[in-house]
This record gives structure tokens, sequence and C-alpha cells, in this order.
């Protein structure tokens, strides 16, 4: 049967939501922080850094200054750079098919991450996703021009809408709490994957929240009963 969505177009969230990238966060936060002479994180403790801006993150969980962060920051994505943005990344299972999924719908989609964005636009190329996105949106380089998550959902509404996209009944898909807060921000309901590195109450004020990505496709994608009937009723 044909499908269609309940929602105009479909924002994405990167980390932790439609890729698990936590080896090499935790390599190169191990690296970086230990160049500063800090501690750097467990496993267990990755919740507090993947999701946030990192330039927001050096400072909340190590009590860097803004300067000292900014500093980390351009160190941390000196290490990325050369080891290349997508070395240790993964889908997690099932998202691109939605992604793909979506797009042969004809629903328009764009990311709306935290990252810096040409490390978003690397592992879109990288894992053959580029094509289903209409819109590819990140964090500025410097991860402090264009860093909140409720700007980020703005611009990628913005880019859409240029292109002449219908944004009138978006949703965002994403995994923490600065999701849920941002796209609230932004006027734009959320709907809450528990795959990533959130805890359980990062859930609260979204839309919904899904186990698995069966369950988000069955929110992002509906039979079309419609299809094929005469004059569409």
């Amino acid at each position: 049967m044909p499908v269609r969505s309940p929602w105009s177009c479909v924002l994405w969230d990167v980390d932790g939501t439609l890729v698990d990238a936590s080896e090499g966060i935790l390599r190169r936060l191990t690296i970086t922080l230990e160049h500063f002479g800090l501690r750097p994180p467990t496993r267990a403790e990755l919740s507090h850094w993947i999701g946030p801006p990192m330039f927001e993150s050096f400072q909340v969980n190590v009590g860097m200054t803004p300067d000292q962060a900014t500093e980390a920051v351009a160190f941390y994505r000196g290490l990325n750079k050369s080891e290349g943005y997508t070395v240790s990344a993964e889908l997690y299972p099932g998202v691109a098919d939605i992604l793909r999924d979506l797009h042969a719908a004809g629903v328009p989609q764009s990311t709306a991450s935290s990252k810096p964005e040409v490390q978003v636009v690397a592992l879109m190329d990288h894992f053959g996703l580029a094509p289903d996105l209409e819109a590819i949106v990140g964090a500025s380089p410097d991860e402090r021009t264009l860093s909140a998550k409720s700007d980020i959902v703005r611009e990628a509404l913005r880019r859409l809408e240029v292109r002449g996209y219908d944004t009138s009944r978006p949703v965002l898909i994403g995994d923490r709490h600065h999701d849920v807060e941002g796209g609230a921000d932004a006027g734009v309901p959320v709907i809450f994957v528990r795959w990533g590195f959130s805890w359980p109450h990062e859930a609260d004020g979204a839309q919904a929240a899904v186990e698995t990505a069966a369950e988000l496709r069955a929110l992002l994608l509906v039979p079309d009963e419609d299809a094929g009937s005469p004059d569409g009723v």
C-alpha cells in the first residue's frame, strides 16, 4: 500500500539519532582532555558530552572558560580532521531505510545537528544519505556563531523553505533533552529516540518517544488509504 507522512517535513539530529560516533568521540576527548591536563571521561560519562555543542560541553563538564573552550574545540576538531570525520562512525540499524522511504514518499528532509556542518556533510555522503536530504544543516565551524539547537532547527526550516518545500508541519527526530528544548523553542514537535545517549527523563516534553526504528517509521509514514481512489476520496 502507498504511504504518506502526517508531517510536511522531517528534521534529523545526527549524533545519537542517525549515527553512533561514540567510539571516536571518546578517543578524541581522551586525547584532548589529557592534553589540557584534565581527566578524560569514562564511556559511562559520554552522555554528558554527546549532544550539546563541544564549546558548551568543555565549559559545563570540566569548567573551562570560553577562551579555554575555544582552544579545546580547535584541538579536538584538529584530531577529528586528521583522522577523518567518518572513522569509527556507524549508522543505527534501520534509520537509513526510513530516510529512503520518506524520500520516496516525497517528504522533504534535512539534518539539524549540533556537529559542525562540514562533518555532517561528510557523514551523510559517507553513508549514502545525502541524496535523500533536501538540506544538510549543522553548526558553524566555530560552534559559536550557529550552535544553539533552536537556531539550527530554524536554519534547517529556512533552507527547506527557500527551496520551495512545505514546512508547515515539521517534526524533529532527536535523542537528547537539547533536541526537545530546541525544538520547543523553535515551535517544532520532537519525536525522541531512546537508542542514543540519553537518560529516560530527557524525553519529557517530546511529542512521542520510540525504542526502535520500526516504531519511529510507524510515526513518520502511515498507509495512504486515499491513494488511487476516485478524486482522492
